[in-house]
């Protein structure tokens, strides 16, 4: 069952960061703190592959605040 919540908080950031980065997000503050949140919350139960994967979605996200 945890594994099952790791995919699923692990797809919720996923969404979440592609669509500010897709332009799809408001790219307001709450937004961008959402996605943050989202990230964080699936790091908890993430494997370290998992893991690395949420770095680098942390990364586009701050890289996409840096060009907007």
């Amino acid at each position: 069952m945890a594994n099952n919540m790791a995919n699923n908080l692990m797809q919720q950031a996923k969404n979440a960061v592609n669509r500010i980065t897709n332009g799809q997000g408001a790219r307001n503050g709450a937004d961008k703190q959402a996605a943050r949140n989202a990230i964080q919350s699936a790091y908890t139960n993430a494997s370290p592959e998992e893991q690395q994967q949420l770095q680098q979605l942390e990364q586009e996200l701050e890289q996409n605040n840096e060009l907007k």
